[in-house]
């Protein structure tokens, strides 16, 4: 066998694992893939055999092409965002059934939705660390920082995905219970399902775009909203609950991407007013954590 069959070998043993890595990392598996092949062409192109933990040089390999990813990410815009939701609208299916089954995985849609709004570095800290236990010494000499510096990173990236709200975790749970019946019900398009969670004089507040051509901004009546609700049913399967704003509402991120937010306030075991946020900026000032 000669040296670049042994590396290809090698690398096909650790390409689960790299995989793994980057998607966590990118939260996409086009982008996952992309790294993935890149850190192979790396490999190939280093003729390394004598590394004597190879999975770890890989892990550090991929690591950095995925910072160099998110780097760039941070500095483009990507394409319009209603575009991508009217092509879920109109195709009801998702473009990447691979991609669908990775997001049904331990990673959690919210999670990678929260993982989005970290800093690049944060981020990588946080999942080399807290997943693959990555050591702070090697995070650091990725970033860039002192050992110390990546463990602060790292905790940071812990503190904004465990979230700080005021609300008693009493009132988050039933918060929960009422979010998951109300997913439950649009899920299966179960009109009286919606209205057993819904006051019957809801208001919903929605974002210019984020229905369709011409939807009203603002909903009255919980007939009204459900019968709307309903017409959206088979992309609800994009939605999951999340803490937005230190109460329990849902983000929409079809291919781990966010695209809508709904908060929700709920009173006497009821949604009484609800708000759809679309407007990219909106989206960005929301504080968002994983709900347990």
């Amino acid at each position: 066998m000669n040296g670049q069959e042994w590396l290809a070998e090698q690398f096909e043993a650790n390409r689960s694992h790299l995989r793994a890595v980057a998607y966590r990392m990118l939260g996409t598996v086009s982008e996952a893939d992309d790294a993935v092949q890149e850190t192979w062409l790396r490999l190939s192109r280093s003729g390394t055999r004598d590394v004597e933990n190879l999975t770890g040089w890989l892990t550090t390999v991929v690591a950095r092409v995925c910072l160099d990813l998110l780097r760039s990410r941070k500095s483009r815009r990507e394409e319009s965002l209603d575009a991508e939701v009217k092509d879920l609208a109109t195709s009801g299916q998702s473009q990447d059934p691979e991609h669908e089954a990775l997001l049904a995985d331990s990673v959690g849609l919210a999670l990678l939705v929260v993982l989005d709004t970290l800093t690049p570095a944060e981020r990588l800290a946080f999942v080399l660390h807290d997943t693959f236990a990555v050591s702070f010494d090697e995070i650091g000499r990725i970033v860039g920082r002192t050992p110390a510096a990546a463990r602060q990173l790292a905790s940071r990236a812990r503190r904004r995905i465990q979230g700080v709200t005021s609300v008693p975790s009493e009132d988050l749970r039933s918060q929960r219970e009422i979010v998951d019946a109300f997913l439950t019900a649009l899920r299966a398009g179960d009109f009286e399902g919606l209205l057993a969670v819904l006051d019957p004089d809801v208001v919903v507040h929605v974002d210019p775009g984020a229905g369709g051509p011409g939807a009203p901004p603002e909903i009255r009546g919980a007939r009204n909203w459900a019968q709307g609700a309903i017409a959206f049913s088979r992309m609800a399967r994009f939605l999951e609950p999340a803490l937005v704003n230190g109460s329990v509402g849902l983000v929409f991120a079809p291919r781990g991407r966010l695209l809508r937010a709904l908060s929700f306030r709920i009173d006497g075991g009821k949604i009484v007013d609800a708000e759809v946020i679309a407007k990219p900026e909106r989206l960005d000032q929301l504080e968002l954590s994983v709900v347990v």
